[in-house]
């Protein structure tokens, strides 16, 4: 069985086998390669190598890597804890889908210096499927709320699909410094992401020559003072920490945020609890194939209701 999918925003530009490692970290580089010298890898129709760079709107066609038994033995497996653990953070689940509300702190896949992962995890949402449910986006690692999980192939393809079209509805709730001038507005600065230094700091800033298109709706959903403001942010495009940046591009950084410019003194004046205050709330996923429409919401993390209670903010669903 072969799977079709179609390069998204957030995969923009990388390496072809950056791209197996993001979406299928347990697969082998090895069996990466004998995919590809069997031209069982197509790049837009053709034969496609380890370095080829991927760009948004390429088609990918691959087999279906949960059928290859070299691959499923690769697979981590969940301990009891683990099992236990993030079948709690389940909030909505069907047939080819799953939707968890993430922790604060948890990090979607791995990476230098992460020792655990969602993805280490997922063999604890198998339930009665065949094989453990695939990513299909990704949150930061300090942003909390809705991600969805698909739970056969055909499903993930279509959700990168829906996307990379922007077909899904994203609801952000953020705690941010100040207040913009207007209630409602759309951001559309242009962002560029660089690796900096030999660590290889990655960053985001407004690059209105070379950057990348990016659009965020924004609404003042409550305002204290002009000092804070609770927002409620609809990302149009999906760059790279994009809601935080654009927050710090009209000078309303995220509370907790220390890369973009948050001011924690100031928070800790008022009771404010530490972390970045930034949480995927809602998701609304159209009617596809035989299902209906999916609308979830996800419920605020410990340390954003610690804040909200501190501030005086209620937020009723």
């Amino acid at each position: 069985m072969s799977i079709t999918q179609t390069i998204g925003d957030d995969d923009h530009d990388i390496r072809l086998d950056r791209w197996f490692k993001r979406h299928y970290p347990a697969l082998q580089h090895s069996m990466l390669e004998k995919y590809l010298r069997k031209g069982a890898v197509r790049l837009d129709g053709k034969k496609a190598k380890s370095s080829d760079r991927i760009f948004t709107g390429q088609i990918l066609n691959y087999p279906d890597l949960g059928e290859d038994m070299e691959f499923v033995k690769t697979k981590p497996v969940a301990s009891e804890h683990d099992i236990k653990f993030v079948q709690s953070l389940v909030i909505y689940k069907d047939a080819n889908i799953i939707i968890i509300n993430k922790p604060f702190g948890l990090p979607v896949q791995g990476g230098t210096k992460v020792k655990k992962s969602l993805d280490d995890m997922l063999g604890g949402l198998t339930f009665d499927a065949k094989d453990r449910p695939r990513l299909v986006h990704r949150l930061d690692r300090d942003t909390s709320g809705v991600l969805v999980l698909a739970r056969n192939s055909k499903t993930a393809a279509h959700l990168s699909k829906m996307f990379a079209g922007k077909d899904i509805e994203k609801t952000y709730l953020a705690l941010v410094h100040g207040c913009p001038a207007h209630a409602m507005g759309t951001i559309d600065y242009r962002l560029l992401k660089a690796v900096h230094g030999e660590n290889s700091y990655e960053r985001v800033a407004v690059d209105d020559e070379e950057g990348k298109y990016a659009k965020t709706e924004y609404r003042v959903v409550e305002s204290l003072v002009r000092r804070f403001a609770l927002m409620e942010l609809k990302p149009l495009t999906g760059r790279t920490h994009q809601l935080r940046v654009h927050m710090q591009a009209i000078d309303c950084p995220i509370v907790g945020d220390e890369k973009y410019g948050a001011d924690t003194g100031q928070e800790q004046d008022v009771g404010i609890a530490s972390g970045l205050h930034l949480h995927a709330h809602r998701i609304v996923i159209p009617a596809f194939g035989s299902g209906k429409k999916i609308d979830v919401t996800a419920t605020l993390p410990q340390h954003m209701k610690e804040s909200f209670k501190a501030l005086g903010i209620e937020v009723k669903k």
